[in-house]
């Protein structure tokens, strides 16, 4: 591709490549000025003069002006085809049934509570008219109708679950509504075979002009919304310099400065920089290799489906709009017939205005003789209409990630409805404790529900308009369990950034009763402790000065409130210690309470509940010390067991193993997993060995193993999405088969690749971990 200023900016009509000769005007007999010698530095940078923008008349004309449609065409292919294949994953076309449940009593987080699901071979259905809307835009068929097709069950799909929200999946729907407007079937579709005035025709440049323009408010605004305080110092994605793809990075930095330079340094002056350096001609090549790069490793960091790939297809967006021409000029003469066209030049639109059509625009439809040419034409109602759409378009897209004061219901320490304010990847979240309890008003009874009941999405614990949802399922769930009248409250501690973990929600607030409107401030949620953020600089002090068996959670509270844990038997060493501010510590089962300041610190009994009440004035600020005593004795049994198996294997070890140690030598799969002759430590260590095992041969495996496992992977759930589609359409068309038919059927579409099914047990349910404090 080779990149270009006019073109590549304002996108202007193809010309031939050619070497004429200056034009001799006959009457003075003076040679006339080529157009490059014409060409000022504003239309060499930018496209256009700044005399197109002085008149509402001239700037229609300038956003109509017509345009090579390859690039446009190009980039409507690559778009349909990684929507595709996105509805049979991120959309969730392969694991429909589980995601919506049909007939359970699921909770659901739909932006307006009036939309429900439709019954599951009806939404096997909506997904199966979104894929061939996604079909039908890659191919050009159809154009408007797929179009359509497309975004009214994208957006339908979307609206109904909130959980799943995200930048990308919003942006996916706003190219699919703008593509829908624009005349992107004009070239490399099937509607130009089928209606030749179609094919190879003119676009406007406003269809250039709004996905140019999409594109760099994602790239911007993500880079604005980076300039907050906790992404410049490095604490939004900390977690992310252990990746090992920044590995080549710490041969050279250490670790605290890949995090600081590269990881957030580096995205945001990426996010900063990336429109204006795919704008213009002499830095586009260098914005092409750093956007690929950010966006081939995104694919690997984080599980956010195509949008690596999505964005990839927007970069040749920003060349010139006849690359693809030039580009497929260089394949072989033979292939040709099969690849998207590279002449004739395209050829008039009554979608464009045509001020002074060059002689050479023409074209020859099909087996027409006849050559068409653009004649002059003035700018008409619909210009106008598509010209005033585009300007507040953008104005819109501006506006909206700096909306969230319209929007205050949904503010809840991050601004707005998390899935279309581009702050992507800038507060990152961690949860310790999450507590569900319930009062009957009726009978007075109180008690605790499992977080996450009657719904599998996690994200209601971080934003209060889900939480007043949540709340309100709860409670018509409830009274099926002979919990008539239930009042809900909400103990949930978050940290965000490497801060404090703190509560998010009042917990004395009745949430199924309380106030909440979209365009009020929640007057439920707690305030973020900024004024204690300095503190995150000490946290690496004091984790840096522990053992690696020894972990430590910090703690921050407001006055008049506690804190109730449990402290499991595994952890058998834990201790509470003050940073700040005055604190009571109640042994339930003791019924004693012990006064704690700054500096001071406690041990707390195992197997037992305690309060932590905080009585100063101030927010209190303490931090949970323990060693998880059980995994700690696990890993010295593991280290002996390892030396054991290590002197056997190399014949140190004379005496011959008891019956119970004997799977060292001749592995798990020799005897039953469930054979009470085996130790259970032994059992643990030899999972946990396999597993090991099972993961170096993945990280050394080569390119052409790692790309049977992916492709194998995409095959298995592409196949379930498809076949469970085909049960559905066949249930709509012909009614329900008998069930042993029906269940033969669903187990067939459940067919795993032969590894993920026999790594599917392998999970080592019998260790120990992490328990919650």
């Amino acid at each position: 591709m080779e990149p270009g200023a006019s073109d590549a900016v304002a996108g202007g009509p193809y010309v031939e490549p050619s070497n004429r000769k200056k034009k001799t005007n006959k009457d003075t007999e003076q040679s006339t000025p080529t157009p490059s010698e014409q060409t000022s530095t504003m239309k060499r940078l930018f496209g256009f003069e700044k005399e197109d923008l002085t008149s509402w008349h001239r700037l229609v004309c300038l956003l109509n002006r017509p345009t090579d449609p390859a690039s446009l065409g190009i980039f409507r292919f690559l778009f349909g085809m990684v929507m595709a294949v996105d509805i049979t994953q991120e959309r969730g076309l392969s694991h429909l049934d589980y995601k919506y449940l049909d007939g359970a009593p699921v909770c659901r987080f739909p932006l307006f509570n009036f939309l429900t699901p439709l019954p599951m071979d009806w939404m096997y259905f909506v997904y199966f008219v979104m894929f061939l809307g996604a079909v039908g835009i890659m191919l050009g068929l159809f154009y408007r109708l797929a179009c359509l097709m497309f975004i009214s069950t994208y957006w339908y799909v979307f609206f109904l679950d909130k959980t799943a929200w995200n930048n990308h999946s919003y942006l996916y729907g706003l190219i699919g509504f703008q593509l829908i407007l624009m005349d992107a079937n004009r070239y490399w579709s099937l509607d130009g075979l089928r209606n030749p005035r179609k094919r190879n025709a003119h676009v406007p440049l406003w269809n250039y002009t709004i996905l140019r323009t999409q594109i760099f408010i994602v790239y911007f605004i993500a880079g604005v919304k980076k300039l907050d305080a906790d992404w410049v110092e490095g604490y939004s994605m900390k977690y992310l310099a252990h990746h090992w793809l920044f590995d080549p990075f710490k041969v050279i930095l250490p670790v605290e400065l890949v995090n600081l330079m590269v990881i957030h340094g580096g995205g945001l002056i990426l996010d900063l920089t990336a429109g204006y350096l795919l704008f213009f001609d002499a830095t586009r090549p260098v914005a092409f290799f750093f956007v690929s790069y950010f966006h081939c490793m995104n694919s690997q960091l984080f599980s956010i489906g195509m949008f690596s790939y999505t964005m990839l297809s927007t970069s040749p967006l920003f060349c010139y709009p006849d690359w693809p021409r030039r580009f497929f000029h260089r394949f072989p003469e033979f292939l040709q017939p099969v690849l998207p066209l590279i002449s004739p030049p395209p050829g008039p639109s009554s979608s464009c205005v045509y001020l002074n059509p060059p002689s050479d625009s023409g074209r020859q439809d099909g087996g027409d003789e006849s050559q068409t040419v653009s004649k002059p034409s003035t700018p008409g109602w619909k210009h106008k209409l598509r010209a005033i759409f585009t300007l507040i378009y953008i104005a819109e897209q501006l506006f909206l990630p700096y909306s969230h004061f319209i929007t205050q219901g949904y503010n809840n320490w991050t601004n707005g409805l998390y899935g279309y304010s581009w702050d992507m990847m800038v507060h990152a979240r961690s949860h310790q404790h999450v507590k569900i309890t319930y009062r009957d008003i009726v009978t007075g009874e109180v008690g605790y529900l499992n977080p996450g009941v009657f719904t599998h999405s996690r994200r209601w614990k971080d934003h209060g308009d889900m939480l007043k949802q949540y709340a309100t399922c709860l409670s018509q769930n409830l009274p099926r369990f002979n919990i008539s009248d239930p009042e809900i409250y909400f103990d949930i501690w978050v940290s965000i950034n490497d801060r404090f973990q703190q509560r998010i929600f009042d917990p004395r607030i009745d949430i199924v009763k309380a106030d909440w409107s979209p365009f009020r401030p929640n007057p439920w949620l707690m305030p973020l402790h900024v004024d204690l953020s300095p503190w995150r600089a000490k946290f690496e002090e004091i984790e840096g000065s522990l053992d690696n068996q020894t972990e430590v959670v910090f703690i921050a509270d407001f006055p008049g409130l506690y804190l109730e844990n449990f402290v499991s038997e595994d952890l058998g060493n834990t201790s509470v210690q003050v940073l700040q501010g005055l604190v009571n510590v109640e042994i339930v089962d003791e019924k004693r309470n012990y006064s704690l300041q700054p500096g001071e610190k406690m041990q707390l009994p195992a197997g037992a509940y305690h309060k932590v009440h905080t009585v100063s004035d101030q927010p209190s600020c303490y931090m949970y010390i323990y060693v998880n005593t059980t995994e700690a004795e696990l890993q010295k049994n593991f280290t002996k067991l390892l030396e054991l198996q290590e002197k056997v294997r190399n014949g140190t070890e004379t005496e011959p193993l008891p019956p119970e140690m004997q799977p060292l030598i001749t592995g798990i799969d020799d005897y039953d997993t469930n054979d009470t002759m085996i130790d259970p430590i032994v059992r643990i260590f030899l999972k946990r060995q396999k597993r090991m095992e099972t993961v170096k041969k993945r990280r050394e495996a080569s390119v052409v193993e790692r790309f049977q496992r992916f492709a194998s992977k995409k095959y298995y759930t592409i196949r379930r999405g498809f076949l469970m589609t085909a049960i559905a359409l066949r249930n709509l068309a012909v009614g329900l088969p008998p069930l042993e038919q029906l269940q033969r059927e669903v187990d067939y579409a459940n067919l795993k690749e032969p590894e993920a099914e026999a790594n599917q047990d392998e999970r080592l349910k019998d260790e120990v971990g992490h328990g919650e404090l």
